[in-house]
């Protein structure tokens, strides 16, 4: 059985709303969710970006059982490795055992406020490496020092530490991110269900450990309306290449995106309510490997999103594949009953109608 999350868009909803879709994430039967964690949105119609350690500590005294972990921190320049060490093993602290932190190599969007160069991806990744140490180091307690590439650590020590480590889950887009997480992550978090990525993470050590996919919807009473609500809020997912990792501000993303239609959107995102279409999008992550799916509902609809969800989607995941066939074979059956029959002789009632 694949396990199934929901996404916090902090790009999208301010911070008590978050906590509030944390708590209905729960109630709904989703086992863990992903907070993004963003200093900027990507346009400015998505118009929130609330600092997540505050929004994380809030969630850990509004729900019990979901896991919850950051989709994902950046630790290597706008916030100094050491700082998100500290944070990281607070919030652990504060919900043992349901916290696990994502990481990434972070986007220039967010990391190039405090007027530090964007650095080329081969150094942004030896950043992440070096940082995932300083962490590490600094939750094994004690006094500890650092002397690196890219970070020093003098006389730190953590006074307030969780019982056990969090996991720490390693975003990776493509071969070279993905043969770095397997090396130092926990576990892998991407947003294709790519099979190569799965290889090069499995190769590199990843084999046994956890991975997370992430699956983008747009649920709406009727497709039409999904689809101009994707287009609205999230263009973004139109866009192809380098761009989310080297354009700098939400402008940029804004320009880049008023030449994203529609129907590019309509081809990334699974918009409407044909809940098969949910699932089949879920089973391709799962197919692929990924044992943990979680997924995000763009655009204001939250509320209708968690009942879809909960009436349409998690029965469907639960069933066993041949169940699954089962229920399949029964649609088929009523689209049957709905097409008119041949006549007798064997010909069609009408040559189109009964296609």
């Amino acid at each position: 059985m694949t396990a199934i999350g929901y996404a916090l868009s902090s790009e999208e909803h301010p911070p008590n709303d978050l906590v509030r879709y944390a708590r209905l994430a729960e109630e709904t039967g989703f086992s863990f969710a992903f907070i993004s964690d963003h200093y900027h949105p990507w346009i400015d119609r998505q118009g929130q970006s609330p600092f997540v350690w505050s929004v994380l500590g809030a969630i850990a005294h509004a729900t019990r059982r979901l896991r919850v972990g950051t989709g994902v921190t950046c630790p290597t320049i706008r916030m100094h490795p050491a700082i998100i060490a500290q944070a990281a093993a607070t919030t652990a602290a504060m919900m043992p055992g349901r916290f696990f932190l994502g990481v990434g190599s972070g986007e220039n969007l967010n990391e190039h406020i405090t007027g530090c160069h964007w650095p080329p991806p081969d150094v942004r990744l030896e950043m992440l490496e070096e940082a995932v140490e300083v962490i590490r180091l600094l939750w094994q307690g004690g006094t500890r020092d650092h002397r690196g590439r890219y970070y020093t650590v003098e006389n730190a020590r953590l006074y307030t530490l969780p019982p056990e480590p969090p996991p720490i889950v390693v975003a990776a887009a493509g071969p070279r991110a993905a043969e770095t997480a397997g090396r130092i992550g926990d576990g892998l978090v991407s947003t294709s269900p790519e099979r190569e990525i799965l290889q090069q993470f499995e190769k590199a050590g990843g084999g046994g450990k956890p991975r997370y996919g992430q699956v983008a919807v747009c649920w709406a009473r009727d497709e039409a309306a999904a689809r101009r609500t994707a287009h609205e809020w999230w263009p973004n997912a139109g866009l192809k290449g380098p761009l989310t990792v080297e354009l700098a501000l939400p402008a940029h993303f804004e320009a880049a995106a008023s030449l994203v239609r529609e129907e590019d959107v309509a081809k990334k995102i699974v918009c409407g309510p044909d809940p098969e279409r949910h699932v089949e999008q879920i089973r391709k992550f799962a197919d692929a490997g990924y044992e943990y799916v979680y997924v995000h509902q763009i655009g204001p609809d939250q509320e209708g999103f968690f009942d879809f969800y909960r009436r349409e989607i998690m029965p469907r995941l639960r069933e066993p594949r041949s169940a699954e066939g089962a229920w399949r074979r029964r649609a088929r059956g009523r689209a049957r009953e709905r097409t008119p029959r041949r006549p007798a002789g064997g010909r069609r009632a009408s040559g189109r109608s009964a296609r």
